[in-house]
């Protein structure tokens, strides 16, 4: 009997262009954007102090951790800045901040309090930053480009350039761990199914086999020889304990959170 069976969409590990992933986070996080900004705002600060910078769903917030330093009469960048509530929280600690992402229509959905904050909004590739060497004091990103590109060393790279000597870098992504568990925020999810050594990408694809999402996971260790390839000395790995009491985030929660790190973030110094 002949298989009419129509092509459908996919999810799965599998390896990944840079070019693939580029593509797909742009077009991925212009269509999220405003959804997401409903969502999420509110665990941003939207609605409360107008911003804020919280470092995961882990619910650590750099007013408590301090990871940036002393923002005052700082020069600052912000890659993977989403709706820049992130930057415009450090603008308000006396910083002259710029925010930047790949995706317009994140950007979108905070020029207008970014404008009112005095923050100037950029879009660009974080592989490819259009600053010249040593312009910033600070470079940090929370939750934004590393785990969503295929060739974090670039990324790496370019925030060593545009840092002056003595410049720091801050970033959280996912706990590597996370990986090796379902990314569900019920005890289904505290079962390890995968390995962590894997390292291939979470890749969505559609019905014509292009990417339309990926993340990319390294291990610890990956970040680690990343951070110090790049030039950076490596000051602290931050591991988050629980914060954000009974709330969900995709596969974030009290459950797991109090049992499994969900959030790493990666303190360096550029020599």
């Amino acid at each position: 009997m002949e298989d009419f069976a129509q092509p459908q969409p996919t999810v799965g590990r599998r390896g990944v262009s840079a070019a693939e992933t580029v593509a797909a986070q742009r077009s991925w996080w212009d269509a999220e954007a405003a959804q997401y900004r409903r969502e999420h705002g509110a665990f941003l600060g939207d609605d409360r102090t107008g911003s804020d910078l919280v470092w995961g769903p882990d619910g650590l917030r750099e007013a408590e951790a301090v990871l940036l330093g002393d923002l005052d009469g700082a020069t600052v960048l912000e890659v993977g800045a989403g709706a820049a509530q992130c930057a415009r929280w450090v603008a308000g600690r006396g910083a002259r901040v710029v925010a930047t992402d790949l995706s317009l229509g994140m950007l979108r959905e905070g020029l207008a309090p970014a404008r009112a904050a005095g923050v100037p909004l950029a879009q660009c590739d974080a592989r490819v930053l259009p600053f010249a060497d040593a312009s910033f004091d600070v470079v940090f990103t929370s939750y934004g480009a590393l785990p969503f590109v295929a060739d974090a060393d670039r990324v790496l790279a370019e925030a060593a350039r545009v840092l002056r000597p003595g410049g720091r870098f801050a970033a959280s992504v996912p706990h590597p761990v996370r990986w090796a568990f379902p990314d569900v925020p019920g005890p289904e999810g505290l079962r390890a199914t995968h390995s962590y050594f894997d390292r291939r990408a979470y890749v969505e694809a559609d019905e014509h086999g292009t990417v339309t999402y990926a993340e990319h996971h390294r291990t610890v260790g990956d970040w680690v020889r990343l951070l110090v390839a790049a030039g950076f000395v490596v000051r602290d790995l931050v591991e988050p304990a629980w914060r954000s009491g009974d709330a969900e985030w995709g596969g974030w929660s009290r459950l797991r959170g109090e049992l499994l790190p969900g959030t790493l973030v990666l303190v360096a110094d550029r020599p």
